[in-house]
Formats: structure tokens, C-alpha cells, sequence
């Protein structure tokens, strides 16, 4: 997994920043966009649920605010520092998955990561089979 080096050491970086005082679930996210740039995002909460932001969406708000419109893959960094070697996986949320489809192809790898490194990865279609997409609109 040395190819996801670069990604997951953005999601790392930018998990430590997350504003996650209620659940004390802190997320990081990192995307590497279609040109081979990395964008990341981290979730911050919010007392008044759930007014709160997802670390996906926010490192897809960075990447359009690049500029860039595709996603070559993500990388999603989650755990509670309470236990961080519980076994679970992170996957985004079904907002994030919409979110993330906007923007990928359905064979587009989602990997999903814990302290000690990927734990699976997945495709946006695994993710969410039978999507409605941008082409339904068309």
C-alpha cells in the first residue's frame, strides 16, 4: 500500500485537526483529484446537530475550489482516540457516498483506514449500488 503513502499521511494530518468535541470521532479525508493533486478535509461538529460538516465533503469543497471536478480516489481516516484499535471500518456516511458520486466513477477506490493503515477499500459502486448520478439528469 505504499502507493496510498501520500494519502493517508494527508488524511492523518489533517484528523489531528478535527473539531470533534462531542463524539470525539475525529475523521480525516484526502483525495487525490484526477490531476494527481491531494485535497483533505476533516469533520468539525457542531452543538446544534446536525449543523455539522463530514471530513468528505470537506476535502470535495477543497478540490472544486481548486478547480478540480474528478476524483481519482479517496482515502477516509477514522477512529475514536478512546479506541483506537477498535476493529470497525469508517466508511463515509450516505450523504458523503452522494457526495463522492457527483464527482467519481463507479470503479472509483474508497479506502477506508484506521491508526495502523488501510483496513479495506472499496469501489463508489460497492459503496452505493445502483446510484443516481449527474447523468440521470442529462
Amino acid at each position: 500500500m505504499d502507493a496510498l503513502a501520500d494519502l493517508f499521511e494527508a488524511a492523518r494530518a489533517v484528523r489531528e485537526k478535527a473539531h470533534a468535541p462531542y463524539s470525539r470521532f475525529k475523521v480525516g479525508a484526502a483525495i487525490r483529484g484526477r490531476s494527481g493533486r491531494i485535497y483533505a478535509g476533516c469533520n468539525v461538529e457542531n452543538a446544534a446537530y446536525p449543523v455539522g460538516a463530514c471530513a468528505e465533503g470537506g476535502a470535495i469543497s477543497a478540490m472544486v475550489a481548486d478547480g478540480e471536478t474528478g476524483i481519482a480516489e479517496i482515502l477516509v481516516l477514522g477512529w475514536t482516540d478512546a479506541h483506537p484499535d477498535a476493529p470497525g471500518l469508517t466508511t463515509p456516511c450516505g450523504g458523503c457516498r452522494q457526495r463522492i458520486r457527483e464527482f467519481a466513477k463507479p470503479s472509483t477506490l474508497i479506502h477506508v483506514a484506521g491508526p495502523e493503515g488501510i483496513r479495506r477499500s472499496f469501489t463508489l459502486d460497492q459503496l452505493l449500488p445502483e446510484s443516481f448520478g449527474p447523468e440521470n439528469l442529462a
